[in-house]
């Protein structure tokens, strides 16, 4: 079983992967984790060294790479990841098992207000501007988010809660 979770970041999906794969006694990957793994270097580097064309360059080399593997998982995206290279339509044609955590603006500003050092698209921006770049950006994703199989409903839900909203699709 191949399982994928996308949504826009700070929604909890490398969370849930860990959660759903203790659960299911599947090996949980985050595609940011094995990026950086394979670079050597951090995505903030990657970033602000190489550019974000390479980034999803890369990016979408190491998604193919874990999507053709033979075994099951659990697969944390990145946030923009869908959005990329053809990636929903590889994403799509290996597992029909793809769940967007859906979570509305205001929740994630929160998440994300403290967390901004660590999300290169976003460190840059005051506060009082994360809403109105989220939103804009949630617009622009959307289609691609929409096409998964699954969607979850995260606003105000604990990661048990949307791991087990999980379980129960699966079974």
């Amino acid at each position: 079983m191949k399982i994928v979770l996308l949504g826009y970041m700070g929604s909890g999906k490398s969370t849930v992967a860990r959660l759903l794969g203790e659960k299911l006694n599947l090996q949980a990957m985050d595609l940011d984790t094995l990026i950086e793994s394979e670079a050597g270097q951090s995505i903030p580097e990657i970033f602000k060294e190489k550019g974000e064309i390479y980034f999803r360059k890369m990016e979408h080399q190491v998604l193919k790479a874990i999507l053709e593997s033979d075994g099951p998982f659990v697969l944390a995206l990145g946030g923009g990841t869908p959005c990329y290279s053809g990636n929903m339509t590889l994403i799509l044609q290996a597992t029909t098992q793809v769940f967007y955590l859906k979570i509305g603006i205001p929740a994630l500003v929160e998440r994300l207000s403290s967390e901004k050092e660590d999300r290169p698209l976003i460190s840059h921006l005051p506060d009082e501007e994360l809403p109105e770049f989220i939103g804009k950006h949630l617009f622009e994703r959307q289609p691609f988010y929409m096409q998964a199989p699954h969607i979850i409903k995260s606003d105000n839900k604990s990661v048990q809660e949307i791991a087990k909203e999980i379980t129960g699709i699966l079974i």
